[in-house]
């Protein structure tokens, strides 16, 4: 579909973050299409390692989670944009269009999440709390993953996961994995 949409453009896929990474500090890119969950590291923070290296590079997020979950982190990351990939092919084509001019690209769900993001972080649900990688590791956990599962995942220690996991408990005001999994079902989040 992008070949079609822009046939001078040269296009590639890569395998997980590593790979992205090692091709964007390897080669000379005009614009960065990457998803939030890879194998090995995440999509978040392969995005913040891109920016801190080519600052100016654009970077769309087309991704299968919902906007509302994760488009204003990753926007924070550095994102240029943040799209679902169920959006239809003119949107993804506007996006990349508005991206190769400089330009951002959010939807309008996106949009108004942002201004209603502008709200004190005492009027946030908890979750809207957690860090990148809190998050990451709170729906891990929520999800009836181990801490051992998780941090094979996400290459970390046991011990870090379970800091984390101390850390979103206290955060959330929660006692238990079980808590974590109902309040991830009851805000839709899994």
């Amino acid at each position: 579909m992008l070949q079609d949409a822009f046939p001078s453009a040269h296009v590639e896929e890569v395998s997980d973050g590593e790979d992205l990474l090692r091709r964007v500090m390897a080669d000379s890119w005009d614009l960065v299409i990457s998803d939030i969950t890879m194998p090995g590291r995440s999509g978040l923070e392969v995005l913040k390692q891109i920016k801190q290296n080519h600052p100016k590079l654009p970077v769309l997020i087309l991704s299968m989670h919902q906007e509302d979950h994760y488009a204003i982190r990753a926007l924070k990351a550095g994102a240029s944009g943040y799209l679902n990939k169920d959006c239809d092919q003119k949107e993804l084509v506007e996006a990349i269009n508005r991206l190769m001019l400089g330009k951002k690209y959010i939807t309008f769900s996106v949009a108004e999440k942002l201004t209603s993001n502008f709200e004190k972080d005492a009027e946030k649900l908890p979750h809207e709390l957690l860090s990148d990688r809190e998050f990451e590791v709170f729906k891990s956990l929520a999800s009836g993953k181990t801490v051992s599962d998780i941090a094979d995942q996400l290459f970390l220690s046991t011990n870090t996961v379970s800091t984390y996991r101390a850390r979103i408990l206290t955060k959330m005001h929660l006692k238990s994995n079980a808590e974590l999994t109902v309040y991830a079902m009851e805000n839709k989040l899994l």
